[in-house]
């Protein structure tokens, strides 16, 4: 059988992880109808993040530098694409780390132009290679089933069918799942000395319809720049151009005032739509939209003691869009059902019982420099408590910003969320963006009240 037809698009739209692919020997359950050994062993790229190596960039080259990370996920969607269409692993790769040393070269000058020492170890991180994602038989090309539910396959899919999410294996049956798994690094104070009240913001369900392909923290200044489309809630005019002043003077959802941006890729299902935009079917995340049932941010205080304030435009950041290939470090994401929130996973889907919700937690971290309101990498300026409930030295508590949305899913594994399109829409690459826009009075009243141990919204 020619390798051609055996070339299933799997678990990433209609850009899916086929790169490189292979022919093996199995010896279990016939996987590829008439050729009991075959399977399908499929691969994505992987490259070294250079975002997250980022350390020092002056503002005068923050446009340049965004610019070129903009331009250095474009350069892999496209080596994706080539791939996955035919080319040839070794010349993709070859012309990929040409494409990316150019690329690399003219941000590393940027920065040196601004008076940073040019940073010539991005240099090495020119190089891609390929990354397994699984040996998939025919056999997952079908659609799991909870018990008792009804059918899901899409129309129009046969077992050849061309699938527009992530693979079988990335999901998992709540019940199944110990109780006590637990995901990101979050607990709520309690205890003496612990500042326990919390604070809320009511902000809708992005009722409005405000999304958009952009990333005004990790590339502002270009559109499209995240190939995935975000929901937005809070501020109301958020795109890759937003500047401080245009979000102080932007209206709001939320309905106490709170002015803060709040962005998180969305989540679809899979019923075979894909329309041909930046961000949705263009970039592989193929499916209709799912509005949330319900958005819940509540921002909570530290175990170690009170919190401080703030600053206006703090840039904050949690989970890793690149996860799938840059490791789970970073993944502070993470997915459960309503009636089962003792269980958290971090790298699988939950399949939740009938009459049970879907549930994404981005939990943002609590610990603030205390001296810049972003950072190279947009992440250095925070961190996580340890596990004592206690800030890194040199950091200090500030609200701790914690993300609940709930969603109707299709019966099954028919959903996914939207991702960088060699991300493959792994569950382990969920993540989310937040700006605080708060009016200084509204901040004051947040931490009154966490310190205070009241429940305020």
């Amino acid at each position: 059988m020619a390798i051609a037809a055996m070339a299933l698009l799997l678990g990433g739209g209609a850009l899916a992880a086929i790169a490189g692919t292979a022919l093996a020997h199995n010896s279990g359950p016939d996987p590829v109808p008439g050729h009991p050994h075959l399977t399908v062993t499929a691969t994505t790229v992987s490259c070294p993040d250079v975002g997250e190596s980022l350390r020092a960039v002056p503002s005068v080259a923050r446009l340049q530098v965004s610019q070129g990370l903009a331009a250095l996920d474009r350069q892999v969607s496209d080596a994706y694409q080539a791939m996955m269409s035919g080319g040839s692993s070794g010349s993709t790769l070859g012309t990929l780390e040409r494409q990316r040393r150019q690329t690399i070269g003219a941000m590393a000058d940027a920065i040196a132009r601004g008076g940073v020492r040019r940073p010539d170890d991005l240099m090495r991180m020119s190089a891609c290679t390929t990354k397994p994602t699984g040996t998939i038989p025919d056999r997952d090309l079908s659609r799991r089933q909870m018990p008792g539910q009804g059918g899901n396959q899409r129309q129009g899919q046969g077992p050849h069918h061309r699938q527009t999410g992530p693979s079988r294996d990335d999901f998992v049956d709540i019940t199944a799942v110990a109780p006590g798994t637990v995901g990101p690094p979050f607990a709520t104070p309690r205890g003496r000395g612990a500042s326990t009240g919390t604070f809320s913001s009511a902000c809708g369900r992005n009722e409005n319809g405000h999304f958009n392909s952009d990333n005004v923290i990790v590339t502002p200044g270009v559109t499209n720049g995240a190939h995935h489309t975000h929901d937005y809630v809070g501020n109301t005019t958020t795109d890759a151009f937003s500047t401080e002043q245009s979000l102080a003077a932007s209206g709001t959802t939320c309905s106490n005032g709170d002015l803060s941006t709040y962005y998180w890729p969305v989540l679809r299902t899979l019923d075979g739509t894909s329309a041909p935009q930046p961000g949705a079917g263009s970039d592989g995340n193929a499916g209709s939209v799912l509005t949330p049932s319900s958005v819940t941010l509540t921002y909570h205080g530290s175990q170690s003691g009170p919190v401080r304030a703030m600053p206006r435009f703090l840039r904050v950041i949690t989970g890793d869009a690149k996860a799938f290939t840059n490791g789970p470090k970073n993944a502070h994401a993470s997915w459960s059902c309503t009636g089962f929130e003792n269980r958290q996973l971090t790298d699988k889907y939950p399949l939740c019982p009938r009459g049970s919700q879907v549930v994404r937690r981005l939990a943002f971290p609590g610990c603030w420099n205390g001296r810049s309101t972003d950072s190279g990498n947009h992440r250095d300026h925070m961190a996580f408590a340890g596990r004592n409930g206690s800030c890194p030295r040199g950091f200090t508590a500030v609200p701790q910003l914690t993300e609940r949305l709930t969603y109707d899913v299709p019966p099954g594994d028919g959903f996914a969320v939207d991702s960088f399109p060699e991300q493959l829409r792994k569950p382990v690459t969920d993540h989310g963006d937040f700006i605080d826009v708060m009016p200084d009075a509204l901040m004051n009243r947040a931490v009154g009240c966490i310190n205070g141990g009241r429940t305020c919204s």
